[in-house]
């Protein structure tokens, strides 16, 4: 199957959007900028959703849900985050359709105005806050934990499968607290649980750190965010969590009393990730012969292919094929046992590589006779005879590996593709010659961030929680900074 798909390195760009639509996992609507999410994709999304929902709920969040549509007039409340998404919005101004005067086609009824437009979700703040108002009185009402699973529509003119659509699919918690610091605490703890989940999930590791004034959310006072390396050197957000003050309360009026008995604004927090990180699962790890997938978010982890020849040994292997599938399926490992007799092993062999399903076994019926199977790690496409008796602990064992050493490759890649840039000379050549992550000096102006952005295409990813104080000179502006910042070409 690899030689139908173009390499990385002949052009990553059509790899990835041929590698989305071979391996099944979406594909453009007939809605411009939109996608169908194909069941396999969507299978992925399932054990992402399942797996973040889990630490959602272990952190103490609860599941809820608001409307698809919010007054316009409530985008007027809070002026940043109206300006932050004025450009994208999708607007409901009418409520009915009618035949045509000449009986050809339909049109928009006149007659059925929208007293009040009505904007396709692009984000719930706004929504969220009005509702809170009704349910917020006293500190005994706080804090409100909780997170919606939804879609939003943003309305982009430049499109790409899962990266960028102008309708997907994520997840937003929105949180009200009753104190300054809880709403912080509340901002950090679910950026960790996304690098957590991140890392131990997507075997993707990222960096964490605050955005720039310029690239924060609209309407916080401070974004959270966690940046991954792509296998072509650019950096991809892969979840941000924001803390929002006490911004969206004033703009809806939501008080309470607090325990001394005085009338406060409430304190808020907003995060969210969504199915760009299925396009960060694919261009993080895949190679030229198709997908790789962690074994953590794989819709299957193992697949069972049968090899034979008649209908007799077609029984004998239906037989062995299904007692293994019950065996590994009780040791919780998820497997497929293909057993259509509609196509021949070699291509079964070809579609799962493309697939990136981590353990392939190929069972035929010498394996029957020896007592031994053939294993194909997806990972490091390696295969190796073992014994059926102890294949379960073997597969079991082996997943834990794949899942540590795609972390560890994608670590290593990042590792060799970050820099550091003392001169501007530097810094040009790392971005246009080599590409990855580099850390330099700036001098904190948004006017510096702005030309460094016009001049190179470059933008500050984030500045690193862990970041050393270090006295340096910007590589633009020559003037005096505390600490590098991370910066990259990025999606």
């Amino acid at each position: 199957m690899g030689k139908f798909l173009t390499t990385r390195e002949e052009n990553y760009s059509q790899w990835y959007n041929e590698l989305v639509l071979k391996a099944d996992l979406a594909e453009n609507s007939a809605v411009r900028g939109c996608m169908v999410i194909k069941p396999y994709g969507y299978a992925i999304w399932e054990k992402m959703r399942d797996a973040l929902d889990a630490m959602f709920k272990d952190t103490g969040h609860v599941n809820a849900y608001f409307p698809l549509f919010i007054p316009k007039s409530f985008f007027s409340k809070e002026a940043d985050h109206v300006e932050g998404f004025a450009k994208e919005c999708a607007v409901v101004t009418h409520y009915r359709l009618r035949n045509k005067a000449d009986g050809k086609g339909i049109e928009v009824d006149p007659d059925a105005k929208l007293e009040e437009e009505l904007i396709v979700r692009p984000t719930s703040e706004t929504i969220i806050w009005n509702t809170y108002k009704n349910w917020i009185q006293s500190y005994r009402d706080l804090p409100i934990l909780i997170n919606q699973w939804a879609n939003v529509v943003r309305w982009e003119m430049r499109t790409r499968l899962f990266l960028r659509t102008a309708e997907f699919l994520w997840q937003e918690g929105h949180t009200a607290h009753a104190t300054q610091q809880e709403a912080i605490d509340e901002t950090v703890q679910m950026i960790n649980v996304y690098a957590e989940f991140a890392e131990k999930f997507m075997a993707m590791p990222v960096i964490k750190g605050h955005k720039t004034e310029n690239e924060r959310f609209a309407g916080a006072l401070d974004t959270y965010t966690i940046e991954a390396m792509m296998q072509d050197g650019k950096a991809l957000q892969s979840g941000t969590s924001h803390f929002l003050g006490q911004n969206f309360a004033k703009a809806f009026d939501v008080k309470f009393t607090s325990k001394e008995g005085n009338l406060e604004y409430v304190w808020a927090s907003s995060w969210g990730v969504s199915t760009r990180l299925i396009g960060a699962l694919i261009m993080a790890h895949s190679d030229d012969n198709g997908l790789v997938l962690p074994p953590k978010l794989a819709p299957h982890q193992v697949v069972i292919v049968p090899i034979y020849k008649g209908n007799d040994q077609y029984d004998l292997m239906r037989e062995a094929g299904n007692k293994l599938k019950t065996e590994l399926k009780n040791a919780g490992i998820s497997v497929l046992f293909d057993d259509r007799d509609t196509h021949k092993p070699g291509w079964k062999f070809a579609e799962y590589e493309l697939k990136g399903f981590p353990i392939r076994l190929a069972l035929g019926a010498r394996d029957l006779e020896n007592g031994t199977i053939e294993l194909a790690r997806r990972d490091t496409l390696e295969k190796k005879t073992y014994p059926m008796d102890n294949i379960v602990r073997v597969v079991k064992d082996l997943l834990d590996e794949i899942q540590n050493n795609i972390y560890q490759k994608a670590l290593n890649f990042r590792n060799q593709k970050t820099y550091h840039a003392d001169t501007w000379e530097e810094f040009v050549d790392i971005i246009e010659n080599k590409g990855g992550f580099v850390y330099a000096h700036w001098d904190g102006t948004n006017e510096t961030e702005d030309l460094i952005k016009e001049k190179t295409k470059a933008t500050i990813r984030c500045i690193p929680v862990d970041n050393p104080i270090e006295d340096g000179k910007c590589i633009l502006s020559g003037k005096p900074s505390k600490q590098r910042v991370l910066f990259a070409r990025a999606y």
